[in-house]
């Protein structure tokens, strides 16, 4: 189990070495809070050091009768939540539960209650901070994670030990309080104990198997598919691959992603014999994902998963639309990000983006200034239209275009014929496409970074139709040839995320390929957190 730790060094056994021997004639609960405060110069996290200055040393988790000091009820909370951290995907030695413990049971001195004190703090601190915002910040594992999730103030951690009527409650809910969370959070759960019983049963290689034909793989297909709640293991028998086997792959084709025939060919394979570790690890690195964002998504947005390129509306916590996407290519991988969606455009111009002018279409125009022409792409200079044929376009190369290359609206137009704009600084927004048959792939990476919506008219009325603009309606604008800007009354969030797992309100567990590699770039990240603060 990965999972990082926050930098944060405690020499306190070193401090109380040298740290003066506390009174014995005032009680043990005013000679804790002096040790405490002969620490405070070795605590390395200020937030801490402050609280316990303004408490004048005060413990946080010890109580102290006369002579006598023990862990109070919420020490043993945290501890307890410490020790249950692998629920949440988190590693419990990061958060030291068991020399915790075992300090607890074994303190005699004000020095022992002091560092114990310290100590349970910096944890409980470390602890709250990767439960409710993640073991690591996600522009730190990439820079096309623009996602900046809320940490919590430590000031806030600490008040709360003592100010909550119900601490346990409190611990429970600094996790994400997202239903997405909670059900992945239990099918891990599940899978481990899946696991536990020895995973899945492996179906060995062979020609691609079609419904209808003999395979001796059948027996361990059957076993595979029971083992992931696919079908009942006696809901299938015989030697011939049909029936309840062919549906049976056929879910587990959909619940992957992948082409829905019940072919069992290399791809359908490949996953199929996916280990159940893997499946595991997949599970944890997306609830560190569900961590980074807000619990609260807004009343109505759009939620759109890169890795299942497909886009979603929901409205008051219900899908009312679902589209499938096309995304950006590997090599043009769209960004992670959250932004407001202002307005729609129907009948857009296209400016080419000065990568994809300089890349593409400038080795076209040095063969030929008219090679664009065809494709309704006109050449200006700021408000200028400029002659491509008066342009020495080969002196351009390696330096940058000073020309702006601009489609004109049409049936041609790269956007199709109406786009969803949420200003943002990767230039990436929704928009319509000539190029329907890619929305019948399974896999639907083709794009510079930008998402082609499939029926975007549809969308469109989705979003507008509270303003008068139903399909028709737009489809009617889209016919005049006229372009048309619509201003949305209401700003409607678009989340642009990347998950690799998940689990639907139907229960069906659900895993997607890493096509670019955010899944090896986390667990990386998370591995290398873990080695510097272990």
């Amino acid at each position: 189990m990965l999972s990082a730790a926050l930098s944060v060094t405690a020499p306190a056994a070193a401090a109380a070495q040298t740290a003066p021997a506390a009174p014995t004639d005032q009680g043990i609960g005013p000679a804790i809070a002096e040790a405490i405060q002969a620490r405070l110069g070795t605590v390395s996290d200020p937030a801490i050091a402050a609280y316990y200055a303004a408490r004048g040393g005060e413990p946080l988790w010890v109580l102290s009768d006369g002579d006598d000091a023990g862990l109070s009820e919420n020490g043993h909370l945290a501890i307890a939540a410490f020790a249950a951290a692998n629920d949440h995907a988190l590693n419990p030695d990061n958060y030291a539960p068991i020399d915790l413990a075992r300090r607890a049971d074994a303190a005699a001195t004000a020095e022992d209650y002091a560092t114990l004190d310290i100590d349970l703090t910096r944890n409980y601190v470390r602890y709250g901070t990767h439960l409710a915002s993640g073991r690591v910040q996600p522009n730190v594992v990439s820079k096309a994670l623009n996602i900046f999730p809320e940490i919590p103030d430590p000031a806030d951690l600490l008040n709360a030990v003592g100010q909550s009527p119900d601490f346990g409650t409190y611990l429970e809910a600094l996790a994400p309080q997202s239903p997405s969370y909670a059900r992945l959070k239990q099918r891990l759960a599940e899978y481990r104990d899946k696991a536990a019983r020895g995973g899945f049963t492996h179906v060995p290689a062979g020609a691609t198997l079609k419904p209808g034909m003999t395979d001796p793989r059948l027996d361990a297909l059957r076993r595979r598919m029971a083992e992931e709640d696919y079908m009942q293991a006696a809901a299938h028998a015989g030697d011939v691959y049909d029936g309840a086997l062919v549906e049976a792959v056929k879910q587990f084709q959909a619940y992957h992603g992948l082409t829905v025939d019940g072919v069992i060919g290399p791809e359908t394979l490949a996953e199929i014999n996916t280990s159940i570790t893997q499946r595991l690890i997949q599970m944890e690195l997306n609830m560190e994902r569900r961590r980074w964002m807000p619990d609260h998504l807004g009343s109505t947005y759009i939620f759109v998963n890169l890795a299942d390129q497909v886009l979603k509306v929901v409205k008051d916590e219900k899908t009312i639309h679902t589209a499938r996407v096309v995304v950006g290519k590997p090599y043009h991988a769209t960004p992670v990000f959250s932004r407001n969606m202002t307005y729609v455009e129907v009948n857009p111009f296209w400016n080419v983006p000065q990568s994809i002018a300089v890349n593409e279409y400038l080795p076209k125009l040095i063969k030929s200034p008219a090679a664009l022409s065809g494709q309704n792409i006109r050449v200006f200079r700021g408000d200028t239209e400029v002659n491509p044929a008066s342009v020495a376009w080969a002196s351009y190369q390696g330096t940058g275009l000073p020309y702006q290359l601009r489609q004109d609206p049409g049936d041609k137009n790269a956007l199709g014929r109406i786009k969803f704009m949420f200003p943002n600084a990767f230039n990436i927004y929704i928009h319509d496409t000539p190029s329907k048959a890619l929305f019948d792939r399974s896999e639907r990476y083709f794009s510079h970074g930008c998402i082609r919506v499939s029926d975007p008219f549809a969308l469109g009325e989705v979003l507008l139709s509270a303003q008068g603009f139903d399909k028709a309606r737009l489809e009617q604008i889209r016919d005049s040839g006229e372009r048309q800007v619509i201003t949305l009354k209401e700003p409607v969030p678009v989340h642009l995320t990347y998950l690799t797992a998940w689990m639907n309100k139907d229960g069906s567990t659900h895993f997607r390929q890493d096509i670019y590699g955010r899944d090896e770039a986390l667990l990386k990240a998370l591995a290398r957190a873990m080695r510097e603060n272990l």
